[in-house]
């Protein structure tokens, strides 16, 4: 009924999911196992977005999440021989592999979504004066 209201809403939608990944990536900037107990650090993730015609109208276009993907990133190695995870054989041997994560890159992208959210929030509430003012002038 109000395409300007649910492109706003996709776009807070699309969002959430963007924070959710952050937020997952810097709760594992230290992890060193998967979750079956293997060596394996944790790969960051991140949402791709995509343009969402079936939510727009008069040209413009909703967003949405197509995917959360994982990042196929090579571990950060740190030399740490007396840790639990370090490696115990080979050419890598004391060495703990841990997630290749940037927490300034992670919290700048969370404040980058932030704002976006906000700047969606900003739209419905504009949209939404819009609205109450041509039904004064209608009633």
């Amino acid at each position: 009924m109000f395409p300007s209201l649910r492109i706003a809403t996709s776009g807070l939608v699309a969002q959430r999911i963007r924070m959710n990944a952050i937020s997952g990536n810097l709760a594992n900037l230290t992890t060193t196992h998967n979750d079956k107990g293997e060596a394996e650090p944790y790969k960051p993730r991140f949402a791709v977005f995509q343009a969402d015609d079936s939510i727009g109208a008069y040209g413009a276009a909703g967003v949405r999440v197509s995917r959360v993907e994982t990042a196929d990133v090579e571990p950060l190695l740190k030399y740490m021989p007396g840790h639990p995870a370090a490696i115990k054989e080979g050419p890598k041997k004391g060495y703990v592999a841990y997630p290749q994560i940037s927490m300034i890159t992670q919290f700048t992208d969370a404040l980058e979504a932030a704002r976006a959210y906000e700047a969606n929030l900003g739209s419905i509430e504009i949209a939404k004066d819009l609205l109450n003012q041509s039904l004064r002038i209608v009633a």
